[in-house]
């Protein structure tokens, strides 16, 4: 168990107790005694136990695999040399080029944590979602009892006989060939930019043996750009919510922030406010 304070567990205690709850858009509160983030806040943010941060912190568990790793740089707010950092400390190699990142730099962070709960997301250069907010899961279902890989809007658009039901809420967009189409030529383009990436390799596979039209579109060489989308949610509680939706990517990375937003002082605001105050609940 390492004493030295060089260790896993001493770096990120110290990444930790940097880190306000403010940064990640949790109030400050006045009873705290501590001006970083606690364990159970970090450990909410990282999708992992706090029990886990516990025996990590105190040098009892040293291995985490590469996703918890990713997770922690993620809910740490680190930079991409810190995170190259926290894998060689966990034993692993850090992410490297001509590999899908999931690691979201502070700068996009930051302009995350100032949508407030306007519904959020972030995918990585695959679409596979990394990230979201409370406002997402509210609205759209909490994706967190998924596990990692299926979490993809690759699977929701082209499904296989292996995916199973999934927790997004039904969707219904005003140009679902345009979106296809774009999704398809995103792939495309990451299969290029990242050759040696397995994750990505493994998801082009299921999905063309598995999604006839998905292969047609790839077989076509289907090109497309996302634009700006009008999507209606069919929400549980409050009714169909139709939204914006907006997409920003990151050329650095491939990362993809998706928002959703309604036109102000309508109906469907009024229900979008609703849903995200409603809490998450289970999706279907």
């Amino acid at each position: 168990m390492a004493r030295d304070g060089t260790g896993l567990g001493a770096a990120l205690r110290t990444w930790r107790d940097r880190l306000p709850p403010t940064a990640v858009g949790l109030p400050a509160g006045r009873a705290r005694r501590a001006v970083g983030l606690r364990r159970e806040e970090l450990a909410d943010l990282a999708g992992i136990s706090v029990d886990y941060v516990v025996r990590l912190e105190q040098g009892r568990a040293r291995t985490p695999s590469s996703q918890v790793a990713g997770a922690l740089a993620r809910a740490l707010r680190l930079d991409d040399d810190e995170r190259d950092h926290l894998y060689l400390l966990a034993g692993l190699l850090p992410p490297g080029d001509g590999l899908i990142s999931d690691h979201i730099p502070p700068g996009m962070q930051r302009l995350l944590t100032r949508l407030g709960d306007a519904p959020a997301a972030v995918f990585a250069a695959d679409w596979r979602l990394v990230w979201w907010n409370h406002g997402w899961a509210s609205v759209l279902g909490d994706p967190s009892p998924r596990e990692p890989e299926a979490r993809s809007l690759v699977r929701l658009h082209f499904p296989t006989p292996q995916d199973g039901e999934h927790t997004h809420r039904p969707v219904i967009s005003a140009n679902t060939e345009g979106v296809e189409r774009a999704i398809v030529a995103d792939l495309r383009s990451a299969s290029a930019r990242f050759p040696d990436d397995p994750r990505l390799a493994a998801t082009l596979r299921r999905t063309l043996d598995g999604n006839p039209r998905f292969a047609r579109l790839w077989r076509e060489g289907a090109v497309g750009h996302h634009t700006e989308d009008r999507k209606t949610i069919l929400h549980p509680t409050v009714g169909p919510i139709t939204v914006t939706c907006d997409l920003l990517t990151d050329a650095g990375t491939g990362l993809k922030v998706v928002v959703y937003t309604a036109d102000p002082d309508s109906e469907d605001a009024s229900r979008l406010a609703l849903a995200c105050a409603a809490g998450i609940v289970p999706g279907p």
